[in-house]
């Protein structure tokens, strides 16, 4: 099997617009499902919600693929996976090496879906000492003064990383000596990288603080609709009581309403 080192997917991605891009890994995960539960065919209909997008967006991203579906039929499942797969490189062996082996390091190392959708840890890399010859997810830790060996010995063109914010550009800039020209990013920074080399970063606070703007927002909306419902015209007013005789009015001694 090739590996992502010395083979580049030849597929027409240079004209796949990169929204559509960002798209068929959503496609693909929907199709795999489907897939497991052997169906045969999907809607663009069908698809699309699975998917979370609108038809009419999901047949434009498929036309770039060259693939239009069967009128009355629908996509054939099977051979979209494969369509995709292809698209994304995904039919290839890629390695990839982790640096940074805390608790998320850890994690992903151990995340079983990795082989199943084209990629293999090949290297589990780490700063501290200790961690040297530690078996995580049956992979040696080795240590980072080894990493442009170890980088080379295994083909890597692939990087993750998980250290702390302020060691994250020192392990890029290293990875990319070493000849690395992809990155996924979890550390909470922004990386400098020179042209060719493509980082993608995944920052679960940002997300976080995302979803606290809208479930602000909500509770605001609620509270205004509340806030309407009460100041409705349409509902009645409550019935006035008369002032008793013995109270006097707003206006002086003379009560607001004269007892019968």
């Amino acid at each position: 099997m090739a590996t992502g080192r010395t083979h580049r997917p030849a597929t027409r991605s240079r004209g796949i617009p990169e929204a559509t891009v960002a798209r068929l890994p959503l496609y693909l995960r929907a199709l795999t499902a489907l897939s497991e539960r052997s169906v045969p065919t999907v809607s663009s209909e069908e698809l699309a919600a699975a998917a979370g997008v609108n038809s009419a967006k999901l047949r434009k991203d498929f036309s770039y693929l060259g693939s239009y579906g069967t009128r009355g039929v629908g996509y054939d499942v099977e051979y979209l996976v494969y369509q995709i797969s292809r698209e994304l490189g995904l039919t290839q062996d890629w390695p990839v090496a982790i640096v940074g082996i805390g608790n998320l390091g850890a994690a992903l190392a151990n995340y079983g879906g990795f082989a199943s959708r084209g990629f293999r840890v090949a290297a589990l890399i780490d700063a501290d000492p200790a961690m040297a010859g530690t078996p995580v997810a049956g992979i040696a830790v080795q240590h980072t003064d080894d990493l442009d060996r170890i980088i080379s010995d295994n083909g890597v063109s692939i990087g993750v990383i998980t250290t702390p914010p302020g060691a994250a550009q020192q392990v890029c800039d290293r990875l990319v000596a070493a000849g690395v020209t992809s990155i996924l990013n979890f550390a909470p920074t922004v990386l400098s990288v020179p042209d060719g080399v493509d980082v993608r970063k995944v920052d679960l606070s940002i997300e976080l603080q995302i979803l606290a703007f809208h479930e602000q927002r909500k509770a605001g909306e609620e509270a205004a609709a509340e806030g309407a419902a009460l100041e409705d015209p349409d509902e009645e007013a409550p019935p006035m009581r008369a002032t008793p005789a013995n109270r006097k009015g707003p206006d002086g001694d003379m009560p607001a309403v004269m007892p019968a």
